[in-house]
């Protein structure tokens, strides 16, 4: 029988959305309300209770090629999804070592995830894409943000788990040690050990105070319509803003002084070569304006005005994808689509006039740097923010 509810700390918690530093909203993936992830005790109660004995309070989360067990939430007004979490009993058949623990919450219960296989996840689940939970997700449901945090982590250290099956050094089999949290060589002479990692992306919006606007590109691969920020990988040997500044050449030709620190990111749902990356937000001051697009990377960029901008931003098909992207997931949990479907959407529903351009919704930590460079007072809205930062660099 499937968990109906998350007990203890995800419902108990107050309202939290908000970051302590600068007012601003958490951003998705953010949030993890699951601590204590020093999970050694954990394992072995774990290994007891698979074993069919009483060992404690375990709650599993499956998860079947990064898609978690979702289920529809009956006793909403509204299409809304939580987490499918199983009891150990359920999955059993599983060995003890494939599991991750997640965390615990105050309450002391243990949360763990599991790659499911071919699991059936039963009446009233399925299993569905994290985009596609995101994109359904209510930016003002605090318990969907914190379950999306959740299951982002566990579709990390799965998908990591997966890519490290030999040691990097010798080729020998990598084991789980500490409840799936780090690896370890099993080769006697080597026993090197694997630690997750997160790739540091650096996304930038470029401003031209001068002028008023900023730099906003396209890739092949985006919908009609939207623009967003640059972004790179930050290379080893340099910095993060020198990441920016390098980044912002490469890709327009355009020369980079101050950078400043906005906020960061998880973002567990990028490219299968790198999924687990982390979102590394910044304005960047620009010394030059003509642009020279390397088209091997961007489609387009241009410069926008902050009216243009701030009319993108006041889009209203953003709610109208949310809600048609949760009807979707209700389906799939409730056996009206074909559960194998990818179902997402990452774009406004296109319903009625549609205007000239728009940026990515709420879900997207681009949307907030630059929300936060149209709503600041003043017609220099970077200064203001230069002055708020505790990290700001010019170097």
């Amino acid at each position: 029988m499937l968990l109906r509810r998350l007990p203890g700390l995800l419902q108990a918690r107050p309202k939290r959305m908000t970051e302590a530093c600068g007012g601003r909203r958490l951003h998705v993936y953010a949030g993890n309300p699951l601590k204590n992830r020093g999970g050694a005790a954990a394992a072995e109660s774990l290994a007891t209770v698979l074993l069919g004995n009483d060992g404690g309070d375990h709650k599993v989360l499956p998860l079947q090629k990064g898609r978690p067990l979702t289920r529809s939430d009956v006793a909403a007004s509204l299409p809304t999804w939580r987490l499918s979490w199983l009891p150990p009993a359920r999955l059993g058949l599983l060995p003890a070592e494939s599991f991750v623990y997640l965390g615990s919450d105050a309450g002391a219960a243990h949360y763990w995830a599991v790659d499911a296989g071919e699991l059936d996840g039963g009446d009233g689940s399925s299993f569905v894409d994290l985009r596609t939970l995101m994109h359904a997700a209510d930016w003002s449901d605090e318990q969907a943000m914190e379950e999306l945090a959740i299951a982002g982590h566990a579709k990390a250290l799965l998908e990591w788990h997966g890519a490290s099956r030999f040691c990097g050094h010798c080729g020998g089999a990598m084991v789980h040690i500490e409840a799936g949290r780090r690896k370890e060589c099993t080769n006697p002479s080597c026993r090197k050990r694997s630690y997750p990692r997160v790739d540091p992306v650096v996304i930038m919006l470029v401003v031209d105070k001068e002028n008023d606007r900023v730099l906003l590109s396209r890739q092949s691969r985006y919908a009609p319509r939207m623009w967003s920020c640059l972004a790179g990988f930050a290379e080893p040997g340099e910095s993060l803003e020198e990441a920016v500044r390098r980044e912002t050449w490469e890709e327009t030709g355009i020369q980079v002084g101050e950078v400043v620190y906005h906020s960061s990111q998880p973002w567990p749902v990028g490219r299968s070569s790198m999924p687990c990356q982390l979102m590394v937000g910044f304005f960047a001051h620009a010394q030059s304006l003509d642009i020279r697009v390397d088209h091997d990377e961007l489609e387009d960029a241009r410069w926008h005005s902050r009216e243009d901008v701030r009319r993108a931003l006041a889009y209203e098909e953003y709610d109208a994808t949310r809600r048609a992207t949760a009807e979707k997931v209700n389906q799939m949990c409730n056996g009206g689509e074909d559960k194998s479907q990818r179902t997402q959407s990452s774009y406004p529903a296109m319903s009625g006039e549609l205007g000239p351009m728009y940026v990515p919704g709420p879900y997207a930590i681009a949307h907030h740097l630059i929300s936060s460079w149209v709503n600041e007072n003043g017609s220099d809205g970077v200064d203001s923010l230069s002055r708020k930062s505790t990290s700001f660099s010019s170097l």
